[in-house]
């Protein structure tokens, strides 16, 4: 499938109910499953770099960049949306 081909090196895997999340080496992400529950992070694709961690609520997930800044994305009422708390 189109996600295996792009599991190599991986450092973390994190789930919600649905959908999974996977930091690789390089520090990008990929994800998969529901896209309403975080398996879609098109929306914030391009700010998944240098990713050090990832962690799941039910529905959304969160992501910590190297610089200590964090990205959201997943269902809005379960913290996939961030933007009220970002600075």
């Amino acid at each position: 499938s189109r996600v295996q081909d792009q599991l190599k090196n991986v450092q973390q895997i994190c789930a919600t109910d649905s959908a999974f999340a996977a930091v690789l080496a390089d520090g990008t992400v990929v994800t998969w499953g529901d896209a309403e529950n975080g398996g879609d992070s098109s929306k914030v694709q391009h700010q998944l770099r240098n990713v050090k961690q990832v962690c799941g609520t039910r529905k959304a997930f969160a992501a910590i960049l190297a610089e200590g800044t964090v990205v959201t994305w997943g269902d809005p009422d379960y913290g996939g949306d961030s933007s009220r708390v970002q600075h």
